[in-house]
């Protein structure tokens, strides 16, 4: 039990609720008798007061008190959670669908459908430069462009 302890914790010497209750998904320990609320419940018990993990001790009495709880038999429960945990955390993971309008490129409209706006191609595009839009010629102390106000 020690061993799945440290596999769950990554060889950390204290363990927090959502490890807990994961350790005991993965174990297949968990059903309508023993729910996640349980495990929550009992790990909110076992800890210490202000504390949010558990260490090894503190594991094994939450364990001990989740089959007293439920009147399980204490030798079965420990050996299934070793054996189902031994191999460490199972990960699960979600594959996205494809979605109509962002992965199909024929659907695209207006620029986008030419590839999108891009500031690198200066044919592309009115403007590829700030320096293009803005004047940075000289202004007097009124603020008016000097060239302006000479062509007036």
């Amino acid at each position: 039990m020690e061993n799945a302890f440290y596999i769950y914790t990554k060889n950390a010497s204290d363990m927090d609720s959502r490890t807990f209750v994961k350790i005991l998904k993965d174990s297949n320990l968990l059903n309508k008798k023993l729910t996640s609320i349980d495990a929550d419940l009992t790990f909110a018990r076992v800890k210490t007061k202000g504390a949010k993990r558990i260490n090894y001790e503190q594991f094994v009495v939450a364990i001990r008190s989740l089959v007293d709880k439920h009147n399980l038999d204490y030798d079965k429960f420990v050996e299934q959670l070793c054996k189902e945990a031994s191999n460490g955390p199972i990960l699960y993971g979600t594959k996205t669908d494809n979605v109509r309008f962002f992965d199909d490129k024929s659907t695209y409209t207006g620029v986008h459908k030419q590839g999108g706006p891009t500031i690198i191609d200066k044919n592309r595009t009115k403007f590829s430069d700030l320096s293009e839009i803005v004047d940075r010629s000289e202004f007097n102390t009124r603020g008016v462009n000097v060239s302006v106000a000479k062509n007036v």
